[in-house]
């Protein structure tokens, strides 16, 4: 990846409403160079979407919760396909869950990154990963945020990764 894709893709992160002429500005190339590279990027799948990142509590959610599983480690390949399908039901059912990957670390394989306007709306989706028989999910786990709380150290967000990309460019920009 070029070193100016890098850095628009870092100012997009910021701020994605700016328009291409103030892009440009940012990173020192024109307006229809921004755009040019706009269209490459999505085209590319580098970027896959537009979206801002809501204040959770001000929208009505208490609580974030990572929610861990750990599938069984013998299933057939049959077993896994219908795991899966089942574990697309449960995503499907709760609208709250932002992201669920399948992953590794910690002795899980999966994680669900989910909001909840309370503990019992939480309650629920454990309940729904809880109904796969226990010969598929061998342990659930979970971290719960309190939204509310108000000493967060770094609150969600994709800003502090923008900077990163922006200085790593900088760095590698500084070798040549």
């Amino acid at each position: 990846m070029k070193d100016v894709e890098l850095r628009l893709i870092a100012e997009l992160m910021k701020d994605s409403r700016r328009t291409d002429r103030g892009l440009a500005k940012a990173i020192g190339v024109s307006q229809p160079t921004v755009s040019r590279l706009i269209k490459r990027l999505e085209k590319d799948g580098y970027i896959g979407e537009y979206t801002l990142m809501p204040n959770f509590s001000k929208l009505g959610f208490k609580i974030m919760a990572m929610t861990f599983l750990r599938l069984s480690k013998d299933a057939t390949a049959e077993e896994l396909e219908r795991i899966e399908k089942m574990g697309k039901q449960v995503v499907e059912k709760s609208l709250r869950n932002i992201m669920t990957v399948k992953g590794m670390g910690l002795g899980y394989d999966m994680v669900i990154v989910s909001v909840h306007e309370d503990y019992s709306s939480y309650e629920e989706l454990v309940k729904n990963v809880k109904q796969f028989p226990q010969r598929d999910v061998e342990g659930v786990d979970s971290f719960l945020i309190n939204l509310e709380d108000k000493v967060q150290y770094r609150p969600l967000t994709f800003f502090y990764l923008a900077q990163y990309l922006s200085e790593t460019g900088r760095r590698e920009r500084s070798k040549l």
